[in-house]
């Protein structure tokens, strides 16, 4: 059980990208499986800013192609998206208490952590290196080992 973070769908998206191979066929292999994992809607739209602009893509996607490709995902047996439950503003206050120093564009993170704390979720596979300042999470770099 655990969560894919926007990079990784980025790469598993972009096939200019060195990552490109071993994400995809992860991604790939995750949607073919029935094991739990889980997007959150802002990890789709965050995955469409990123496909969709020509600043960072070197072939951007239409933004038809990238819900298509959600779609794609979002017909995986195992696949769920987490929303916020009734409990989201006070795992947020929680968070904000044991986690200084969370502003600017940690938040879009914060937002991920709170979703998968009230979810009971401990891993995300992803490469981005600030996850791991929640003590409580288990980040997984896909390119060195698969959740």
């Amino acid at each position: 059980m655990f969560v894919v973070d926007t990079n990784v769908l980025v790469y598993a998206a972009d096939e200019s990208a060195p990552e490109h191979s071993r994400c995809r066929a992860l991604v790939e292999g995750w949607r073919r499986g029935n094991g739990a994992w889980y997007l959150t809607w802002g990890i789709c739209y965050e995955f469409l800013r990123v496909v969709t602009h020509g600043r960072v893509m070197r072939h951007p996607w239409t933004i038809e192609h990238g819900v298509r490709f959600l779609a794609a995902l979002q017909e995986s047996p195992g696949l769920d998206v987490l929303v916020p439950t009734d409990r989201h503003a006070r795992v947020l206050a929680d968070i904000v208490a044991e986690v200084p120093g969370l502003s600017g564009n940690i938040v879009h993170d914060t937002q991920t952590t709170t979703l998968m704390r009230e979810h009971g979720i401990r891993r995300i596979c992803t490469r981005d290196t600030d996850f791991h300042r929640f003590p409580f999470l288990e980040p997984i770099d896909p390119l060195r080992a698969e959740p």
